[in-house]
């Protein structure tokens, strides 16, 4: 016997699901299911009760599932049994890219997937007149497939305290009153423009550069199909044709001539780190400016900068790699657990604290996202070569007679050289600024050793490296 399944145009995913789960409880293979109700020959309904074989399946195919559902391919319903079939009976692995099942699945789910990021980012409202005290909005979309339904709970949630509509050529959904509906789609309705979509085109003319407009990346990025429909679109074809005009404007209004005090601060580092337009002419200024500081990528998802402290004019001054969590939150390096080792190293070394100038190779912290924590990523060299300009002002203006390079990424920072620690390690080199660079572990690479005895013999060594600083020190006033 065949099989025919009607589905609903609305929550079709629980639909599909509670049909699919009726079908292979009954063991009725896909050839015997037409998942388009298109009316075969002598087919049946499916049976009312479960039948006795039950199956269990995996949340990966779940959430393809709830992905593929949306497609507008007329087979989705179809593979998707295809594919819980093969699972029950053990049949290879429909799931993976590399069956020609998974692969064609995977491909829907991500075409489902770009849909609806592409309706939140095209998606224009408009205003329409309100009765009552919540404003009122409407929009008109044509998505590629069926994302409408899914792809609506992102505007329930951020635009909650108005009411709204969207309407697509084969679904409307209505948000009023703090409740999501959805209504039969249709014809584009009439929208009116308004003030702020008028404001809207204003600011989108003003803020478009010309000298930087790629037309395919555009069209990769927002196809011509949504053109149409976005307020800011209608204006790009005058200004691509004005656009040489508006470039030669642009540099002909671009400054010719440097302005005063342009020269680097330290000549040392003439040719070890880009030059700033105007350098800082005191620690203090240059510490306010490091606050601003957008050299890099860094500065994006950290806190704040972390910038060094300690005497203005030490003897010492000691490098560590980055800040870390610790760091990042209260502003202050060498803050956290490895900074506690430090310091109370420090201390046991005869070394005065305050009078050592703390700093870091890098001003910003770089991590990683994991749940509630933020996991320690180590800079990439381009990062630390971008901040060198600021620890080159440090030691412009503090002037150690002797520095500590805590690590790799200090002692990179302060002498360009990249050859591994455990050659270099309790070595003095000259670093970039012509002083002295003694390299040493770093107390997080200390606490991070996980074993006891290796983590003893690293601590003996940074150790010893601290108490030869005050005779390097001393090296240094006599020279």
């Amino acid at each position: 016997m065949n099989y025919a399944v009607a589905l609903p145009d609305q929550a079709v995913f629980e639909a599909w699901r509670d049909a699919a789960r009726c079908a292979i409880s009954h063991r009725i293979a896909p050839e015997r299911i037409d998942w388009t109700d298109g009316g075969l020959f002598k087919a049946a309904p499916l049976p009312d009760a479960s039948g006795p074989h039950e199956i269990r399946v995996s949340k990966q195919f779940l959430s393809l599932a709830r992905s593929v559902v949306w497609h507008k391919s007329p087979e989705r319903f179809a593979l998707l049994y295809q594919a819980l079939w093969r699972l029950d009976l053990g049949d290879g692995a429909p799931l993976s890219p590399a069956d020609v099942l998974g692969r064609r699945l995977q491909l829907m789910a991500k075409a489902v997937g770009r849909d609806i990021h592409k309706m939140h980012a095209f998606v224009r409202f408009r205003e329409l007149p309100a009765e009552g005290p919540r404003r009122s909005f409407a929009a008109w979309f044509e998505p590629e497939h069926n994302t409408l339904e899914p792809g609506s709970a992102f505007f329930a949630g951020r635009f909650a305290d108005m009411d709204w509509l969207i309407a697509t050529p084969r679904l409307t959904a209505r948000f009023r009153a703090g409740r999501l509906s959805f209504a039969p789609g249709g014809a584009k309705p009439d929208l009116p423009d308004d003030a702020s979509q008028a404001l809207w085109a204003t600011y989108f003319a003003n803020i478009f550069n010309p000298a930087r407009i790629k037309l395919d990346a555009m069209r990769s990025e927002m196809p011509k199909k949504y053109w149409k429909n976005l307020p800011e679109t209608r204006l790009i074809p005058a200004m691509l044709a004005d656009a040489e005009v508006r470039v030669e404007r642009m540099r002909a209004a671009g400054a010719s001539i440097p302005r005063p005090g342009a020269g680097p601060v330290s000549t040392r580092y003439r040719n070890a780190m880009p030059q700033a337009v105007e350098p800082p002419a005191t620690l203090d200024q240059a510490r306010q400016a490091a606050l601003q500081c957008r050299r890099c990528k860094l500065c994006e998802a950290a806190t704040q900068t972390v910038w060094g402290e300690g005497a203005a004019d030490a003897a010492v001054m000691i490098v560590g790699e980055q800040p870390g969590d610790h760091e990042d939150l209260t502003g202050r390096p060498f803050a956290g657990p490895a900074g506690q080792l430090l310091r109370g190293m420090i201390a046991d070394a005869g070394l005065d604290g305050a009078q050592i100038w703390l700093t870091n190779a890098v001003k910003h912290f770089k991590f990683a996202p994991r749940g509630k924590r933020r996991l320690h990523r180590n800079p990439a060299r381009d990062e630390i070569r971008h901040c060198r300009w600021w620890l080159g002002l440090e030691l412009a203006f503090v002037r150690p007679r002797v520095t500590l390079a805590l690590g790799a990424s200090a002692a990179f920072a302060l002498t360009d050289d990249d050859r591994p620690m455990h050659r270099r390690r309790g070595t003095v080199e000259t670093g970039l600024h012509g002083g002295p660079v003694l390299i040493s572990w770093h107390p997080a690479h200390i606490l991070h050793l996980p074993d006891a005895d290796r983590r003893h013999q690293a601590r003996l060594q940074l150790a010893e490296d601290l108490a030869r600083l005050a005779p390097l020190t001393e090296e240094g006033r006599q020279r």
